[in-house]
């Protein structure tokens, strides 16, 4: 067997003795009433999807095929996708994607404390696995990955600990996990959301943000998550905790996100990649992919983003009479979509979404089963699912009258949810 074989036959093995673990409980308050029904990782993006199918169908492109879902707020949509969509693996090759709710398996008796908690309180789970390698992922980020090479990379350099991290400007960096590195990739120091950021070597202006992805030796940080557990000034968390306490400890390595992106072939040379926290940061990613050339590449069948299908009809365009056309210009429309004599431009539209005559969406992201009655205008608007726009109403034009009705940011997006246009209908 020659080299590159024995190199594959490795990573192959050390793939099959690797558990992702996504951690998905989190309530993503950032995204205002877009999360008063459902977690941050079940929300719809990109005209299908939600944001939980892109680390799975990483970890399955990747050749990860045991997972497991970290599950604790409102996790009812969450959990019928997952069930209903991704179980496709095969069980009888010790292939699984399993749901792991917050079961309060410890004797404290809590809920998920924090990341790194959520982690220990399924030790009892993990263990009988017969693990090499824990892969942790956030389950809130819109990415493509290969984490098959960061793997290879991490067995390569012998680390203890190995971090995803993304190069970010200094102003940014702020906001982040912030590593310190010297020439050869070892991580120095590690500071959650830093006021003096450590920047790269060589590269003033610059540092590197962790991207929540971290790859474990599995025997030490289970020593690691017991020792965190019975500390009473820890928050359990992998960020505040458990990666400044290797530090110094071991082996511990940034991977940088360029060697294992599947990038855009148009733009090689940058790596995508989204933390939809915010509203505006949603509809943003969102706005991206109108483009006509997104970075983020839907159609590359070489790394697919799957998700649950439904049966749906194709979209459907009705009218073509003067001032009343059916269109949509650098638009994404979905399956079941009927636009009936209205218009859309650089907007997204999921499923079953109808925009009736005369109406206009523009830079708009239009949840599923929508109806936007005749007349209305919507600007810069991101519409929960299943709501019913009255005929000739207008938002995002004035941003007063928009503030008192629905919730509208700083940058000027307004979210508007089924609730608000009840109460709006009953003043």
């Amino acid at each position: 067997m020659n080299k590159k074989a024995e190199t594959s036959t490795d990573l192959n093995y050390a793939l099959s003795k690797t558990l992702a673990l996504i951690l998905a409980g989190g309530r993503g308050s950032r995204l205002m009433q877009l999360t008063d029904h459902r977690s941050k990782p079940a929300v719809p993006i990109a005209g299908k999807f939600k944001i939980i199918d892109f680390p799975l169908s990483n970890c399955v492109n990747s050749g990860v095929r045991r997972i497991a879902v970290l599950t604790q707020y409102r996790s009812h949509t969450l959990n019928q996708h997952v069930q209903r969509g991704w179980n496709f693996l095969r069980p009888d090759f010790n292939e699984f994607i399993e749901l792991w709710p917050a079961q309060q398996q410890t004797e404290e008796h809590a809920w998920y404390q924090g990341t790194a908690d959520a982690v220990y309180q399924n030790l009892a789970l993990i263990r009988p696995l017969g693990l090499e390698y824990i892969l942790i992922l956030a389950g809130d980020h819109v990415y493509k990955q290969d984490y098959s090479l960061m793997l290879r990379e991490h067995i390569e350099s012998g680390a203890d600990l190995t971090v995803a991290c993304i190069e970010v400007e200094r102003e940014e960096a702020k906001g982040f996990g912030i590593m310190g590195v010297d020439n050869d990739d070892n991580i120095v120091s590690f500071v959650e959301k830093p006021k003096d950021p450590p920047e790269i070597p060589g590269k003033p202006g610059k540092c590197l943000a962790s991207m929540g992805i971290y790859i474990f030796n599995a025997q030490q940080i289970t020593d690691k998550l017991k020792k965190d557990a019975e500390s009473p000034e820890s928050s359990h968390d992998f960020g505040k905790d458990i990666i400044p306490s290797m530090i110094g400890n071991g082996i511990c390595k940034a991977h940088q996100f360029e060697k294992s992106c599947i990038a855009n072939s148009e733009y090689p040379h940058e790596p995508y990649w989204r933390d939809v926290g915010t509203l505006t940061a949603y509809w943003e990613a969102n706005m991206d992919l109108t483009r006509l050339i997104p970075r983020l590449d839907l159609y590359d069948d070489s790394w697919p983003i799957r998700t649950m299908h439904y049966q749906r009809p194709a979209a459907k365009f009705n009218h073509n009479q003067d001032y009343r056309v059916g269109s949509a210009l650098n638009s994404v429309v979905s399956a079941g979509c009927v636009v009936s004599g209205g218009t859309v431009t650089q907007s997204i539209l999921f499923n079953n979404v109808r925009v009736n005559s005369y109406a206009s969406v523009n830079e708009s992201v239009i949840l599923p089963n929508c109806d936007i009655g005749r007349h209305c205008r919507l600007h810069r608007v991101v519409l929960d699912g299943h709501c019913h726009v009255p005929q000739g109403t207008v938002i995002g034009e004035d941003a007063e009258q928009d503030a008192q009705r629905f919730y509208r940011s700083e940058d000027g997006i307004v979210l508007v949810t089924p609730n608000m246009l009840e109460k709006l209908a009953a003043q």
